[in-house]
This record gives structure tokens, sequence and C-alpha cells, in this order.
């Protein structure tokens, strides 16, 4: 049997959510039900699993439980970039080995197939899923030197890009605070929270699909040949489960001291005014991503919750899943400094909403991904990449527990080797907390 540790809080209410008009929240398992698959975790690869699975197997059942409310976990506080090229956090400038880049953006971009295919079918709004490009913004020579460095990469990879100067990255955002960009094509900018939102509500208007909410899972066991998960009030039977919870495997007692857990940080501004509006300038809507992996990302929106700005960084490496009640207090005034040295026409714009998330990396840079136990599959660490890697995890952990022929949506994804184990405490805490805090110094002003 299989017990669930007591699960973490995120602290602060995410602006994605916020913004948006409120949705109907589906009823809690309070019964017992018997159903082909259960999914646990409606985020992106849980979703995106219960949406293959129902391709593959029209008439199936399938269950999904979400332990919080849908796009208020994780899903719902990420930054939105669904990103084709390499994207490795670990590196200078995000590139690797060519080789293996070359089959990364194979799957990234299949991933991103597969969600226009679900923004087109089921009519999403264009704020939700728009397949726009993205930048990536230097503020200083060390910025400028990662775009270079990452432009040969691009080059020897044979994707196209275009170098911006300060003055194309002024008409664009409306500050001078950048010194030059580079702006790539095939990235989808997402409304994170409404994205989660809007296929939730979708596959649960399909026949066969139930999605419960404020439904924790407490126990899982096997039952002969099925599973039998426990909520607190209900249980669910299935033939087949896929674990979607990233991060959160470790509860369920699977790869233990094998996966890093960080905490970013975002805040997003009240809705602008016409006239603060006018005196920004620039474009409606566009998505920078630092040039310096540790540095800043900044969104400019103008969907359902008006024109506001978003900005995402400072990241911490917490071990034990859980952050100080108080940790939001110092960041929220760190991002307010970092809005207006950007922004200094704003500044009398306050920030509205400050929120944590969680995302889940391995030292080797694989997946937590595969059969677990007869019937029971993982599709989990994510490697920071939550929207484009969670739809991967998701769309292969469910043809691998499909009992269907199929071409795989994904052929590139080859079986990985298990993430490798973390480093002895106290120095993998240690020294974690170390590289952040040097990263973070290191990037100066582009953070």
């Amino acid at each position: 049997m299989i017990r669930v540790e007591t699960k973490p809080a995120d602290l602060g209410e995410s602006g994605w959510n916020a913004i948006l008009p409120s949705r109907a929240v589906t009823p809690a398992l309070e019964r017992n039900i018997e159903c082909d698959y259960l999914v646990v975790g409606a985020g992106f690869a849980g979703l995106s699993a219960a949406r293959r699975i129902a391709q593959l197997e029209p008439g199936a059942s399938i269950t999904i439980l979400e332990a919080q409310q849908v796009a208020s976990g994780p899903a719902g506080r990420n930054s939105g970039f669904m990103i084709d090229l390499p994207h490795a956090l670990a590196t200078g400038s995000y590139g690797g080995e060519n080789s293996q880049d070359l089959r990364n953006i194979r799957m990234n971009r299949a991933a991103i197939a597969f969600a226009a295919e679900c923004a087109q079918s089921f009519g999403f709004p264009h704020e939700a899923f728009d397949p726009c490009g993205k930048i990536n913004a230097a503020a200083s020579r060390v910025g400028l030197e990662h775009n270079t460095s990452y432009a040969r990469h691009l080059e020897k990879l044979g994707e196209p890009f275009e170098m911006l100067d300060a003055g194309a990255m002024q008409d664009i955002c409306g500050s001078d605070y950048y010194q030059g960009g580079l702006k790539t094509p095939g990235t989808a900018i997402l409304q994170p929270a409404l994205y989660i939102s809007c296929l939730a509500d979708a596959l649960v208007g399909q026949a066969g699909c139930q999605l419960f909410e404020n439904s924790a899972l407490h126990q899982l066991a096997r039952k002969g040949e099925r599973w039998l998960a426990t909520t607190a009030l209900g249980s669910v039977t299935a033939e087949r489960v896929i674990l979607a919870v990233n991060g959160l495997i470790e509860t369920f007692g699977f790869y233990r001291h094998r996966l890093m857990h960080i905490n970013l940080y975002a805040s997003m501004t009240r809705k602008l005014n016409h006239d603060e509006v006018d005196e920004l300038g620039g474009d409606a809507r566009w998505g920078f991503t630092p040039a310096d992996p540790i540095g800043s990302t900044v969104r400019r929106i103008d969907g359902s919750g008006g024109t506001r700005l978003m900005i995402r960084n400072r990241c911490t490496y917490e071990p034990h899943l859980s952050l100080p009640a108080d940790r939001l207090q110092s960041i929220v005034n760190d991002h307010a400094r970092t809005f207006y040295r950007r922004f200094p026409m704003l500044k009398q714009v306050e920030m509205e909403y400050c929120w944590s998330g969680r995302l889940c990396l391995s030292r080797n840079d694989v997946w937590a991904l595969g059969e677990l136990e007869a019937g029971l599959f993982s599709a989990c660490c994510q490697n920071g990449l939550g929207t484009t890697r969670g739809t991967i995890a998701g769309i292969v952990a469910a043809e691998m527990a499909s009992d269907s022929s199929y071409q795989s949506l994904v052929p590139d994804y080859m079986p990985e080797s298990l993430p490798r184990r973390l480093f002895p405490e106290p120095f993998m805490t240690l020294g974690a907390r170390s590289v952040i805090k040097l990263k973070e110094w290191r990037a100066g002003k582009e953070l």
C-alpha cells in the first residue's frame, strides 16, 4: 500500500488564475467509483494524458483527481512559455549537445502541435494559446554575450532567429532598459491558468471523462489486478493509474532522493489604466525570457484581466517541499524593484498579486517517466519546462498505458535512465543554495 504524505501548499494567489472569470468547480469525490483509467493531477501532464487516452480509446472511462482546484496549483502558476528550442536551465545560455537538442526540438514541437490541436478543437480563446514566438531579452553586456552564444548554437542547429537591437526592444516593450534581444518564432505563449481551465472543462464535456477537484489522494493499493485509490470521502478502482504530479511523486514513495525541488516566484501588476498604457507604449502583448537563465522573465498581457505586466525572478531550493509563510514579503519587494528599474514611467503602479510555484529538476535532465509497477505509470519531473515537457510526459505515459495500437505523437521519445541520485545532505542543500546565490549575483542587471 502507498500512503501519500501531506501535500505542500503554494504561497499567494496566482495572478493568472485570479484575473479570470470564475468557473464552475467540479464536486469533490464523495463516493466509490470504477473506471478504466485514473489520472492523478490535473496539470499539463495529467490533462494531456487524459486527452491522449480519449484519442486512443474513445470508449474508455477516465477519472481525473485534482488535489486542489484546477489551475490553482503549479500548472496555473508558471510563466506560460511553451518553448520549442533548447532551454536547458543548467547551462549558461540554454544550449546543449546538438543531436540531443535536435531530438528535444522535435519532441517539443510535437507537444506544441498537440496543444494547438486542443486549442483549435475545443475553441480556446486566443490568449489561452498564442503561437507568437518569444524574445530572449538582454539587459547587459553579459546578457548580450549569452544571446550571441545561443545564436551560434541555433545556427548550428539550422534554427531561425532574429537579433534585435536596443531600439527594437524599446519599440516592443516601451522601456529603454534592454540592450538587445534574440527573437525565435516557434514558442507558443499561454495564459497558463486559462489554458488548463479550458482543457479541463473540455475534457469533462467528453463522454467517459470525469474530474473531481479538491480530492487529494490519500492511499493507493493493489486490489487484485486493479488499483484502489482512496481520497478523504471516496475511492476509485481503476485498471491503470497515471501519476502526473511532477515533484510530488516523491510523496508517493517513488524516486526518493533523486529529484531537486525548486520554488520560483512571480508578481503581476494591477490593471493599467488608459493613461498608463499610453505612457508605457510598445506592443499590446509580448513575452521576454531572460538571456541569462537565472534572470527575470517579463510579460505584458492584454486579455480578460486587462493590460498588466508580470515579473518572475528569484528561485530557492526547497528539499522538504515547504516554504516559510512569510517568504513572499521579501519577494514582492524584489519584484517591485525589478519592475521599476525596467518601467520607471509606471512608478505609481503596484503589484496586485505575488505567488510561488514549484518545479522539479533531475541532475541528468531526464523525466521520472515510465511504468513503476504493473498498471501504475509516472509522468513526472519536467525539468523546469512544465508546459512543454509536462505535455510530452502526459502523452507518452498515456501511450504506455494504453492497450491500443497507435502511432506515437512523440516518436522521438526514447526510454531514459533514472534521475541521478542527489548528493547526501546537508551537502546537497548547501551546494544547491550556494550555486543559486552565486548565479543570481552574476546575473547582475539581468535579474
